[in-house]
């Protein structure tokens, strides 16, 4: 059985809108695997319903020999059983308790938010509905089944550079380029394209060793409820000088020069280069 078409994401993100006159110049892009869900749902599907060699191939992603582009496919290839368990398994993670509150926050105050995920994406929509915010923003990859075969395409990847499959650093940059800091909240591999360009990073588990090891400032997190009370102190200290969180100005330099993708690497990559971590 093919599931309904609506479960597999294949949103192209929206433009970008400058920031109006008293609103925060901000905008926050969240991980979802790990960082909303409180599992790794593309490792719980895998290990459940992909043939064990997967972890090969997750181990050489890790490890910088592969990008996640070749990773997924590589995965897919293997991919032999009914669809709708995969939905079902991923429907049975649980999320961060406090992420939905943070997003009324951040919503009310007319930040921008989209959820940016490197991974098979089919699941994200579904459980944001769950959740009650099924309006953001998705960015990810598009995966399709048929009978019991799956395949993957990337509308969201860099259209020179095939290393990953949704290009996160795009994202940050299209947000900066409309006059907004952003703020990357996530927690592993997937995020250290998105966290090295961005102007704040919330990180956990092993995006923390990531920014530690690159020498980047972020500020350590374990559930959404402490971002929302940094969150809530933000915007108190904007409403009374909004000069706390100045707009960027056209042609505002990155936070660190490019490390990644084709103006670091060339074009044409679908593995980072040997030595290209840390930056």
């Amino acid at each position: 059985m093919t599931p309904p078409a609506r479960r597999d994401p294949t949103d192209v993100p929206p433009s970008v809108e400058p920031p109006r006159d008293g609103v925060p110049p901000l905008s926050i892009l969240i991980d979802y695997d790990g960082t909303i869900s409180l599992t790794d749902v593309t490792d719980v599907v895998m290990a459940e319903h992909l043939p064990g060699n997967w972890e090969e191939s997750a181990a050489l992603y890790d490890a910088g020999k592969i990008g996640s582009r070749s990773q997924m496919v590589w995965e897919l290839a293997e991919f032999d059983t009914d669809a709708e368990l995969l939905f079902a398994t991923a429907a049975a993670q649980p999320h961060d308790p406090g992420f939905v509150s943070f997003i009324r926050r951040a919503q009310a105050a007319s930040i921008p938010i989209e959820v940016v995920s490197d991974g098979f994406g089919f699941f994200i929509r579904p459980a944001l509905e769950r959740l009650g915010v099924g309006e953001l923003t998705v960015v990810t990859s598009r995966t399709t089944f048929v009978g019991r075969s799956a395949s993957i395409e990337f509308p969201n990847g860099h259209p020179s550079c095939f290393v990953c499959g949704t290009c996160k650093r795009q994202r940050v940059l299209a947000h900066r380029a409309a006059g907004r800091q952003v703020v990357y909240i996530g927690d592993g591999e997937s995020d250290r394209y998105a966290a090295g360009y961005s102007d704040i990073v919330f990180a956990k588990r092993s995006l923390e060793r990531i920014c530690l090891e690159a020498g980047w400032a972020f500020h350590r997190w374990t559930a959404f409820s402490e971002i929302e009370t940094w969150l809530a102190r933000t915007l108190e200290a904007f409403a009374g000088d909004p000069s706390t969180i100045p707009p960027l100005q056209p042609g505002a330099p990155l936070p660190r020069p490019y490390f990644c993708g084709p103006e670091a690497w060339g074009a044409g990559l679908s593995d980072p280069p040997p030595g290209s971590w840390p930056p």
